[in-house]
């Protein structure tokens, strides 16, 4: 978001609209927009730097090389083996390493210039992520329980008869619709608050900076607390993107188990 260079007459504060920033086209679902630009901005910068800090692999790493590898050992075993399990936990860890990366790049973006715009505030985005987990694990549980048993897990044994049915549609609507559902929006719901607080933190500060008077004091005051809530968004950033790693690696892990 850009600041203007002067006070305006009347502070209009920031709503929905200014997370609508087409570049090309102004309508419908085809205009090519600035969160869409972010995003394959995101990928090339994830591919060349995970490239450059893993080509030269030594004994003794580098600063690069530390990093890449202490972000792939927290996905890894803090994440996957530890709730997929030691024996089915490495055929998804290129897709939770994925996932984390590209949500915690993409939450960055938010509060690091020139960029300013986390792209997960962009509803499609985390809905699209979400949809890839959701098809993952339903897809695998099936494949090693087979479509019948698969389904008919959702029903705990030992319940009495006239609980089943009410169980079981209860269940499956967890599994069809409020993971899915909560996971995608627990991630944008995260992102657009936070950074509307913090446009509204700087803009309502910047009117008040040049609105002169009294006005100057608490606006400068207005800009600590934007600096604040930047620092404190930084780690909102990163533990969203650990959260929706750590709950996709949850659900495909409880749909492999055994006594799924």
């Amino acid at each position: 978001m850009s600041l203007v260079s002067a006070a305006p007459s009347e502070y209009t504060a920031p709503g929905v609209e200014e997370f609508w920033q087409p570049l090309f086209g102004t309508d419908g679902p085809w205009a090519i927009t600035r969160p869409m630009l972010l995003m394959a901005i995101s990928a090339g910068l994830i591919i060349w730097f995970l490239l450059a800090t893993t080509r030269k692999k030594a004994l003794v790493p580098s600063r690069g090389q530390m990093s890449t590898e202490a972000v792939y050992g927290l996905v890894r075993n803090g994440i996957a083996k530890d709730l997929i399990g030691s024996k089915e936990f490495l055929r998804f860890v290129p897709l939770l390493f994925s996932l984390f990366m590209i949500i915690l790049v993409n939450n960055l973006f938010g509060v690091l210039p020139p960029f300013s715009y986390p792209t997960m505030s962009r509803i499609g985005f985390p809905i699209a992520l979400s949809l890839i987990v959701w098809v993952v694990f339903h897809a695998v549980g099936m494949k090693k329980h087979g479509f019948i048993g698969y389904w008919k897990s959702l029903v705990p044994s030992g319940l009495p008869k006239g609980m089943i049915l009410p169980i079981f549609f209860l269940e499956l609507i967890t599994d069809l619709f409020t993971r899915p559902v909560t996971l995608a929006l627990r991630l944008f719901g995260n992102m657009f608050a936070g950074h509307i607080l913090i446009v509204l933190f700087i803009t309502g500060g910047w009117y008040m900076l040049t609105s002169g008077g009294i006005l100057v004091i608490a606006g400068g005051v207005t800009w600590i607390f934007a600096v604040v809530m930047t620092l404190f968004e930084l780690l909102v950033e990163f533990l969203q993107a650990y959260v929706f790693t750590l709950l996709a690696a949850l659900y495909i892990g409880g749909a492999i188990a055994d006594e799924h």
